[in-house]
Order: C-alpha cells, then structure tokens, then sequence
C-alpha cells in the first residue's frame, strides 16, 4: 500500500507540472475596452491562441495615453508570451513634444506586425459648421475670434492635424480638447462646437446618419474603410496630408527573432480571415498588415518625420 501510494505521488505531479508550464500569452491594451485598439486585439486573440496553442487573454492597462501599458509591455519577460497593441501618439510623438520626458518606446520594444490604419477626419456640425476645408479656413480668417474646433486632446494626432493646418494655411483655429473622440462627437452633433478632428471610427456611423459633415480625411489618401470622404489635400489644400495613424502589435524588446517572425506571420493570416475582416469593417479601420520587418522601417521612418513636424509646429511646453 505505502508503495503504491509512493509511486502515485511520484507520477501524479508531471502532466500537472506540464499543465502550469503551459502559459498564456497576454495582449495589453493600453486603452479602454471598446476602442479600436481593443477592438482589433480582441479579434486576432483567439485564433492567435489556436496557432499558438495556448490561451490568449486581452488586458486593457489605461493611462498617459497609452503610454502606461507599454511601459509594462517594456518591462516583461521578453520570450513571446506578452504581447501588446501600441498606437501612432504614445510611439512616435509624445517623445518629440516639448518639454516632455516620455520614453522612446521604440528603443524598447520589438515590432511584430502593423494591424490597422485609424485615420483622423475634420467633421463639421451640419446646421452650424462650415461646408467645406476651403470654407473653415475663410471663415476662421473673417472672424476676429476664429473658429473653435474639438479634438481628442492636447498633442493627440487630432490636435496636430489641426495644427499642421493652421501652420500650412494661416488659419485661425481655436482648440477646444477633450477626453477623446466620444465627448467631442456627442458636443458637435449638439452643436455646442462647430467643428472637430476625430478618428473615423467614432464619427463615421454619424456621418452615415446625417448628423456629422465630413470636411476631409488627414491622410495622404482616402481611407479603404470610407472612400467617399476626400483628403484634405483634395479639399483645399494642396499636398496636406501624412501617413494614417495606425495601430500595431509589439514585444518587448530583446524578444528572439524567430519568435517575433513566427507571431508576424501568424498574425498576417488572421487579419486576412473573413471573420476578422468583418470585424475591421465594423471598426471603419482597414486592415494595414505589414510584417516586424517592414513595420519597424515604417516606424523609423515616421517617428523621424514627426519629429521634424513638432519641431516645425513650435508647440507650447506640455502643461
């Protein structure tokens, strides 16, 4: 009996042992549930963890942001099983504002694929805002005041779009922050702003109804996901324009190649499955897939150009 008993505790641990080894991969989100980052990371979960073989769980870490849950992402194990989504602000300029002591994050984290495109549009209310990019800057010019104009917050995307704007232009916008894109969306519709720089995802479905006026896309091209919107460049504006703001999956740095090409590749198949296209469409974000590769060139590439932008722009110190 002692035997037998002897022998079960000497087997009994090993498939529980194996079990526990078993990890699950995290993929932080360093935004609340519900946006697109959440959005995208959540669709490629589960199939991720069907090609990995393990369980994937999705965390959102809000904060500084989006800078905050990448800061974690930074300090992991580097082997492949935390991941994280990061977006076009926190990467590529918080760094370069001025007076900022934010971290490059690229020096500390490891590409893996770029995901989506999420591009900014200037949306007008319909009843009181301009109709067009050619009539907001006229109208700003008449007006002593200028115009006011939402955006998602100070030295977002959205504010430096429309900065780049006045810069390009002389127009005489007045900024107006907010929380984010919903806050700033659910005012112009009251109209207590007549215009807005937001992301396409929150203001689209408006645009569709009637409630919003699309003025122009900031990108360089129409968006796949809207291509009935013109760019600004296309509205007034001759050569306006940057590449999309984006959002992509990471790893810390110092992650071993093979692992980060293996995820790359996995990934670039999940985003071209229908189950996830769909999920993208409903995010009015297409899918942008470029391997750890290619993105990290992207990423050179852009945190260079934004830097020669903010210095350029001659912003205020951070508050």
């Amino acid at each position: 009996m002692l035997r037998a008993l002897l022998f079960l505790l000497m087997v009994a641990p090993a498939p529980a042992l194996a079990q526990a080894s078993q990890k699950s991969i995290r993929i932080i989100v360093p935004f609340a549930p519900g946006a697109s980052a959440d959005g995208i990371a959540r669709a490629i979960s589960i199939d991720l963890g069907k090609r990995m073989g393990k369980t994937v769980v999705v965390e959102n870490l809000v904060g500084a942001g989006g800078t905050a849950g990448l800061i974690t992402l930074a300090k992991s194990p580097p082997d492949g099983d935390t991941l994280g989504v990061g977006a076009t602000g926190a990467l590529l300029i918080n760094p370069y504002l001025p007076g900022s002591n934010a971290p490059d994050l690229l020096r500390e984290l490891a590409p893996v694929a770029k995901l989506i495109e999420v591009g900014i549009v200037v949306v007008a209310n319909p009843s009181s805002g301009p109709k067009s990019i050619t009539e907001l800057i006229a109208r700003s010019k008449a007006s002593p005041q200028g115009i006011s104009y939402g955006s998602t917050g100070v030295h977002t995307g959205q504010h430096l779009t429309m900065e780049m704007l006045k810069f390009a232009t002389g127009a005489n916008l007045v900024h107006i922050p907010y929380r984010g894109s919903a806050p700033a969306v659910v005012d112009l519709i009251a109209g207590q702003i007549p215009v807005a720089a937001v992301d396409i995802t929150s203001a689209y479905p408006h645009i569709v109804a009637g409630r919003l006026l699309a003025l122009g896309m900031a990108e360089t091209r129409r968006s796949k996901a809207a291509p009935e919107i013109p760019t600004i460049a296309e509205s007034g504006v001759p050569g306006f324009g940057r590449a999309g703001g984006f959002i992509g999956l990471f790893a810390p740095a110092g992650t071993p190649s093979a692992v980060v090409k293996r995820l790359s590749g996995e990934v670039g198949e999940i985003l071209a499955t229908p189950a996830v296209q769909a999920s993208v469409k409903a995010l009015t974000a297409p899918t942008a897939y470029q391997d750890d590769a290619t993105f990290s060139a992207f990423l050179a590439t852009e945190s260079a150009r934004w830097k020669q932008t903010l210095q350029s722009l001659k912003l205020p110190s951070q508050p």
